[in-house]
């Protein structure tokens, strides 16, 4: 069996929506100014920007941390970067490779957490 990373992202509402469409499978496209996906590598740093951020920024002033597998084969080829402090530590995974990355989740994404402004 394939070594698996655990990933965490925080989401808003909306993006929830579309991830419980996939049946939890899948994380939906990127925007078109959204050049980047950001899955971080600690609950505290999701929890931290769905808290922080999400429930201040989004506009339904709610954030969610999930957590899924991804194939450590597949995430070889991207670099972990550090943005902040050293518990800021996250992949930049260009927009077209979303779908490949998607494909790269074994088994389902999970909702760890929710906060609400």
């Amino acid at each position: 069996m394939d070594e698996v990373i655990i990933l965490f992202r925080p989401v808003g509402q909306n993006e929830l929506n579309l991830i419980k469409e996939s049946g939890y499978k899948a994380f939906p496209p990127r925007l078109p100014e959204q050049l980047i996906y950001y899955p971080v590598l600690s609950e505290a740093y999701a929890a931290q920007i769905a808290r922080d951020w999400n429930t201040k920024y989004n506009a339904s002033r709610c954030g969610y941390v999930t957590r899924f597998r991804v194939s450590a084969a597949f995430l070889q080829q991207y670099e972990v970067h550090t943005v902040g402090g050293s518990e800021h530590q996250e992949y930049w995974i260009p927009a077209e490779d979303l779908e490949a990355f998607n494909r790269n989740i074994i088994g389902s994404i999970e909702v760890l957490a929710q906060y609400r402004a």
